[in-house]
């Protein structure tokens, strides 16, 4: 079977004109003339593509959101309390007090920094999900496609083989006639 150019393809596969393709489409195709494999790790196209904002955002997420940190988090906001409710308000040194007003400005400061570094990782996330989805889409229609080539070589093998054995059987038929 001769190979097929991108617009045979196009217009014998997906019953589309080449200009109608998509992007995803036509990639996928080029990629079948050129015999090409197009099954990469999505994740690690994403990471690639990635700036430094958007892998350090991914690190303060990856941490803000780990039980080491909550643990971490709690001990030093309680030692914090205990320091200035019971330890330093004896020497009467204390630095934060109750209410502990300053404490409150630190765990302002930090949600006010710490929510959007969280919300640009979901949005890389999210990001780095729509790559992979693009790419799910490619693999699974070439190999869609690659099946549809399959179906077409085997019909073209058994077309062949049928063709064979009729006139093999044509053949067995002129010789057991009778000459006359």
């Amino acid at each position: 079977m001769a190979m097929r150019t991108v617009e045979q393809l196009s217009e014998q596969l997906l019953d589309k004109p080449l200009a109608a393709l998509s992007r995803e489409e036509r990639g996928v195709l080029e990629a079948i003339v050129s015999r090409q494999i197009i099954a990469d790790d999505a994740s690690t196209l994403a990471d690639e593509q990635a700036s430094f904002g958007e892998r350090l955002s991914d690190r303060v997420a990856s941490v803000g959101g780990s039980w080491g940190f909550i643990i971490v988090f709690a001990l030093v906001l309680f030692s914090w309390m205990l320091l200035n409710s019971e330890v330093l308000t004896r020497f009467d040194a204390a630095f934060d007090p109750y209410p502990f007003i300053f404490l409150n400005l630190i765990l302002s400061t930090l949600a006010a920094i710490q929510a959007p570094i969280i919300m640009m990782s979901q949005n890389r996330a999210a990001n780095k999900d729509r790559i992979a989805a693009a790419h799910d889409y490619e693999v699974n229609l070439r190999a869609e496609i690659d099946i549809i080539r399959l179906h077409e070589k085997m019909d073209l093998l058994m077309l062949e083989k049928i063709t064979r054995l009729q006139a093999d059987l044509n053949e067995i038929k002129a010789a057991l006639q009778p000459a006359g």
